[in-house]
């Protein structure tokens, strides 16, 4: 069975794989002190729910952006589960599809993966917006390679920077409002963030597909990914789907298509 890794600024994803069927998935905040013993507890015990055990284990593969915990996750694949993880980003892990940047080692291993995961399922050209710590949208043109995106701050991080540096400005829910016009300070906050969020989302994905296809032929995909796409995406109808298991998915894609070879 494979062990899929997938490490995210907010939440650290794990994820066992059985061929094609995906048997359990759990979830834990990301934190830089956390040893491969503290993961290790806390996932085999959840494992164990499953009906799973270490030794089920043959395989494991990493995606992380969080570089303090990059060596954390190896170590936990190699003392607890007996293999060293295909990691995302290794020069010698084909991803099989072209990167088109300028720098490809500035791709964020999390979006190449959703865009290897989005190619294989969706038409391109496409776009996968993802709603997490940050918001960012990821661009496969029509030939299928990675062409670049864009990166912006993530909902939650806005909110806690404003209330960080604006002493009379509290800490608020992200809610959709009833109206744009806030009758207080925590409903001004609201609105500001929701439709500020919704109006940037339409905005940058107009001005993506104009780029990608002048036209409007062929069409461009959309795909939403990411804890708070549902919520920010529901006022338009510019996403085409929602799939919250993309980046899991691509892990598997991507280890399957390096241990075919």
């Amino acid at each position: 069975m494979l062990l899929a890794i997938d490490a995210g600024n907010t939440n650290v994803v794990f994820a066992v794989f059985d061929g094609t069927e995906k048997r359990g998935q759990w979830r834990i905040s990301t934190e830089g002190r956390r040893t491969s013993d503290e993961y290790a507890v806390w996932l085999v015990a959840l494992m164990a729910m499953k009906g799973l055990t270490p030794g089920d284990i043959d395989a494991a593969i990493l995606s992380s952006v969080v570089p303090a915990q990059t060596g954390t996750l190896i170590k936990l694949c190699q003392d607890h589960f007996g293999c060293t993880p295909l990691r995302i980003g290794d020069p010698d892990v084909d991803l099989g599809i072209e990167i088109r940047i300028d720098n490809p080692r500035e791709a964020g291993a999390d979006r190449l993966v959703n865009a290897v995961a989005a190619v294989a399922a969706y038409p391109a050209p496409l776009v996968v917006i993802d709603i997490g710590t940050g918001t960012t949208f990821d661009v496969v043109d029509a030939d299928g390679a990675f062409a670049g995106g864009v990166i912006a701050p993530g909902p939650n991080l806005s909110l806690d920077a404003l209330h960080r540096v604006a002493a009379q400005l509290p800490k608020v829910d992200i809610v959709k409002p009833a109206r744009a016009i806030g009758k207080g300070t925590v409903g001004a906050m609201q609105s500001g963030m929701y439709w500020g969020y919704t109006g940037m989302i339409e905005g940058i994905l107009t001005r993506i597909k104009a780029e990608l296809s002048p036209t409007g032929d062929p069409k461009v995909t959309v795909i939403g990914t990411g804890g708070l796409v549902r919520l920010f995406t529901q006022e338009n109808e510019l996403v085409d789907a929602i799939d919250g298991d993309l980046t899991l998915r691509g892990l598997l894609l991507i280890h399957q298509r390096n241990t075919a070879r």
